[in-house]
Parts: C-alpha cells; sequence; structure tokens
C-alpha cells in the first residue's frame, strides 16, 4: 500500500530529520519528529515551526470568469475582499448543504485564483467548479506557525515575514519566487509559503536554519482541536452543514445565489437541531471521537474530536450537542470503563 502513497516534495528532508511518517489522506507524511508530538506543539505556542502541508490540493483557476464561477460554487463572498486577500470558505452539497470541503481561497492578483481544498477533495473541488488546473504535484507548502514565526522568518525573507494576516503575495524567498499567504491551522500568528517543488528543500533548510523547529501533522491536529477549528471528516462533512458547525459567517448571504443556498437557507429558517460545542474534562485521559457525550445519563450528542491539551493539561473535546445546552453546563463523555466528566465550554478551549 505504502507504494500507493504521495509523497512532498520534502519527503527525503524529512527522513533526514527522522520524521515519523505516516499516511494521511492519500499522501506519507510526518506525524512527529524527534522531539515528539507535545513538545512540536509547545514549540508552536511558544516560539516557531514549520509544518509541511504539501498535502493540501491547490486549484489554480484563471479563467477569464474565474470569480463569478467561485462566487456561485462557494459560500463565501469575494466581494468582501480583493486580489492580495485570502478567504476561508466552503463547498457545499446542492442536496442537504452537507460541507463536501472547507477551502482557503487565495486571491493571487486580478487574474489568478489559488484554491486550496484538503488533501482527498481536490478532484471534488475540480468537479464542482467546472474549471480550474490541479497543480499540487508541481508545489510544496511550508506552514510556519507560531508567536515568533514572523521574527524567525525574517532572518532568511523580510518579505514572506511581512505578508500580513489574511494577505497573499508573490515572494522572492531564497531566490526562488514563491506566494506566501498569512493563512494558518494552529491558533497562532504565522505564514503559508506555496514554493516550486524543485526548490522546496533549499527554502525549508533555510526555514529550519532560521531557528524554526519542524513540526508534524499530530502537533497540527493538537494544535487546531485547542484553537477550536474544525477537521473536515470530523467537525466538517456530510451530515453536517456550516450553521450546524457554528460557521454562519462563511456564508453570503447577500449573494444573489450559491450552491445549496436553498437547503441551508430553509435550516436557517426553521433552525438548527444541533450545534458544534467544545467541552473540557478533568484529568489528563482524553476524550475520543465518537464517544457519547451524557446530560443526567441521557445520550445528547457525541463527540467528534477529543485529546489531551498539552497547554491546559485536561482533556478537550468538540462535540455536537442541542442547541439548547448552555455554557457551564455538566456532562459525561461515555468512556470505557468510567465516564470523563465535563463542561460545555466557549472555544476556542487556549488563546
Amino acid at each position: 500500500m505504502s507504494g500507493e502513497l504521495k509523497h512532498s516534495p520534502l519527503d527525503a528532508a524529512h527522513r533526514a530529520l527522522g520524521a515519523k511518517l505516516v499516511p494521511f489522506g492519500g499522501w506519507e507524511m510526518p506525524l512527529n519528529y524527534a522531539a515528539g508530538t507535545l513538545a512540536e506543539h509547545r514549540a508552536c505556542r511558544t516560539n516557531a515551526v514549520a509544518f509541511d502541508v504539501s498535502h493540501l490540493g491547490t486549484v489554480r483557476v484563471t479563467d477569464a470568469d474565474a470569480f463569478d464561477r467561485l462566487q456561485f460554487a462557494l459560500t463565501n463572498d469575494l466581494r468582501k475582499v480583493a486580489p492580495g486577500r485570502t478567504q476561508y470558505t466552503h463547498l457545499l452539497d446542492e442536496n442537504d448543504a452537507s460541507v463536501l470541503d472547507d477551502i482557503i481561497v487565495w486571491w493571487v492578483d486580478e487574474a489568478r485564483f489559488d484554491v486550496m481544498p484538503n488533501a482527498s477533495n481536490t478532484s471534488r473541488v475540480v468537479g464542482a467548479l467546472g474549471v480550474g488546473e490541479d497543480v499540487t504535484s508541481t508545489r510544496a507548502v511550508i506552514a510556519v506557525q507560531g508567536p515568533a514565526a514572523r521574527e524567525r522568518l525574517a532572518k532568511v525573507s523580510s518579505d514572506a515575514a511581512a505578508v500580513e494576516r489574511h494577505h497573499v503575495a508573490r515572494v522572492v524567498f531564497e531566490g526562488v519566487e514563491c506566494v506566501v499567504a498569512g493563512t494558518g491551522y494552529t491558533g497562532e500568528d504565522g505564514v503559508e509559503i506555496a514554493v516550486p517543488a524543485d526548490e522546496a528543500a533549499r527554502v525549508w533548510d533555510a526555514v529550519i536554519g532560521s531557528g524554526v523547529e519542524p513540526a508534524g501533522l499530530g502537533a497540527r491536529d493538537t494544535l487546531r482541536l485547542e484553537a477550536g477549528l474544525p477537521l473536515h471528516g470530523h467537525e466538517l462533512g456530510a451530515g453536517i452543514t456550516p450553521l450546524q458547525a457554528g460557521l454562519g459567517w462563511v456564508v453570503g448571504w447577500d449573494k444573489d445565489d450559491f450552491r445549496g443556498r436553498a437547503p441551508l437557507a430553509a435550516e436557517k429558517e426553521r433552525g438548527v437541531r444541533r450545534k458544534l460545542r467544545g467541552i473540557a474534562t478533568a484529568g489528563r485521559r482524553p476524550p475520543r471521537a465518537e464517544q457519547r457525550v451524557l446530560i443526567d445519563g441521557q445520550s445528547v450528542g457525541e463527540v467528534t474530536s477529543g485529546n489531551f491539551s498539552p497547554m491546559l493539561e485536561h482533556g478537550i473535546a468538540l462535540a455536537f450537542l442541542p442547541p439548547g445546552v448552555d455554557d457551564g453546563t455538566q456532562v459525561e463523555i461515555e468512556g470505557r470503563g468510567q465516564n470523563l466528566d465535563g463542561l460545555v465550554v466557549k472555544v476556542p478551549f487556549y488563546s
């Protein structure tokens, strides 16, 4: 099976650093390095780390009607931004408004949009758009994240370090033309750098040489969970709408129309039957996905993601609960042998 997996342009660099590689979304990617997931997580919260996120897709749309196509296909309203900006958005199922994918659009310039889907959803996004070139294999994407990310990055590229949050720009980095966006998935400041595949190792080495520590997808997942960010296949996916996920702000209701608008508007009118919430649990034992959430012994929902929080040093979880459940409500999460006591809380868990 391993021969069927895709490999990042940085694969050799990860192996040289002793990374533990695992299958993820059809790719073989670093789970962690020698320091381990907990140390990598804390390094991102206190200093700066670099993730290889080349498994994410890039669909390049440059057609004359690219703006109109994206406006209809995706939920958010591109009129809120402009060339040189990024926007978070959703691709919905036409029939039930399920989130088929959550996406970042890099509006690089007037004529070019780089649409960034999740690892396994690239072909689905191309099909929904009806246009666009899958250029995923031509580049690597390096995410530099953490409170010291810009300071470290400025040692090797002041231009890359200067790209502001939610902005995107072409930058020459180590003599290589890259596209840099002020985006990330950790709850920390930072940028993501799209670099041509054949130059990726050189840029990666420069980033690591600036004092940025390598980090794997294990830490990226615990970081996004602490930040209360959804993961497709867990908090987003089949049967889950933006409104249920608490992400109504990504819906451009002022647009004339968009894919999945009618069923989503119907849900908005009648009210959601469940809503994504945060749960903080007592002790270090982590809650896990698919465990039932109980109130007064009655099952009211299910955990979608759960883990140990390295910064808070107790368990945290995201779960779909009835909309009337208030913050501060005591719950139990059904575990093997012994239930976990928990409290419904606002997210992010840590900021």
